[in-house]
Formats: C-alpha cells, sequence, structure tokens
C-alpha cells in the first residue's frame, strides 16, 4: 500500500467518527442520531421572550471553533406546540447521560432565569468527569456551585466567559462514535 493509499484509508476511518459539520439536537428535533463527540448545553433557560437566550451565543461560538460533533439543546425549537413535560425531562436526561461534555452555563437572573432544574442537574453530574461549568463574574446565588466545581473538578475555577466556557467544552468532549438514543 502507498503513502497516499494508506493515508486515504485513514482518513476515511475517521471521517466515520469526525462528522463534517455541528449537529444540533432538541427535544423537539424528531431525529436522535448522535454523531461523534457531544456537548450538553446546560443551564437556565429563559422563560420570557424579552430575556436573551445564551445558548444561540455558546452555539455561535462552538461554530467558530469549528466544533463538529452534536450538541444537545434543552429548548425546544417551537414552544408553541404543546408537549409533554415528563417526556421533556426523560429528553434531557437521556443526552445529559449520553454527552462526552456537559457545560453548564450559569447567567442566573432571579427574576428571569433562576435555574432550579440546572443547580440539580450540577449536583447530579458534577462528580461523573464530563462537568465543565462557567458563570457571568457578578452572577447571583452562584457560590455553592463555585465551591462544587473547584473541589470535584481538581481545583479549577469557574468560567467567567462563555467562549472560554465553549473552548474548554470543545476539549472535554470525547469521541464516542455513532449511536441512536431511541
Amino acid at each position: 500500500m502507498t503513502k497516499g493509499e494508506l493515508a486515504l484509508t485513514s482518513a476515511l476511518k475517521v471521517s466515520r467518527f469526525c462528522p463534517r459539520q455541528m449537529k444540533l439536537l432538541h427535544p423537539d428535533s424528531g431525529d436522535m442520531k448522535v454523531e461523534g463527540n457531544s456537548i450538553f448545553l446546560a443551564g437556565p433557560t429563559p422563560r420570557s421572550v424579552e430575556v436573551m437566550p445564551w445558548r444561540p451565543v455558546a452555539i455561535d461560538i462552538l461554530q467558530d471553533l469549528g466544533f463538529k460533533g452534536t450538541v444537545f439543546v434543552p429548548e425546544r425549537k417551537d414552544w408553541s406546540v404543546k408537549f409533554n413535560y415528563d417526556d421533556q425531562v426523560q429528553w434531557e436526561l437521556n443526552c445529559l447521560e449520553l454527552a462526552s461534555c456537559i457545560a453548564f452555563w450559569v447567567p442566573r437572573h432571579l427574576n428571569d432565569m433562576l435555574g432550579l432544574t440546572t443547580n440539580v442537574e450540577f449536583g447530579l453530574y458534577i462528580r461523573s468527569g464530563k462537568v465543565v461549568y462557567g458563570r457571568p463574574k457578578n452572577a447571583p446565588h452562584t457560590r455553592y456551585l463555585d465551591c462544587l466545581y473547584e473541589k470535584w473538578c481538581g481545583g479549577r475555577e469557574p468560567h467567567e466567559w462563555l467562549r472560554s466556557l465553549m473552548c474548554h467544552a470543545q476539549c472535554g468532549a470525547d469521541v464516542q462514535g455513532t449511536f441512536d438514543i431511541n
């Protein structure tokens, strides 16, 4: 086998595990095939249209960084459609388990994005070895999360910028291959 043939064979093997572009999966996506490494975007979800969501910014950053895996986005694409809350919870739990990396961004606002579910998920997964965590410098009521992150994640301090968190998440996502959560 020539060097060129060997390189082509290696490239074909790698391409099975490294998708060409980032894939977004939402609870109402329908398609639940996970490709390559994966990141779950954990954190509070805005409860009103007046609050700017943070996940689209995180997705843009991951695209800019050239992330080529699957991103679990626990926000529905269409909130106007009635959905079963238990199905939403089960989707999130399944995806948290499957994720190569769980990126917690906690831009907590006491009136608009309290993040109570985020606190529970953080507690469930902080010792999993998959968590990266950040919050804006002045985010209220995050000291306990900070302490847990430092204790269980090798003394790391929380990221104060979403971009640095997404860089860390991309590096922390291990290649998992392709599998289906259905």
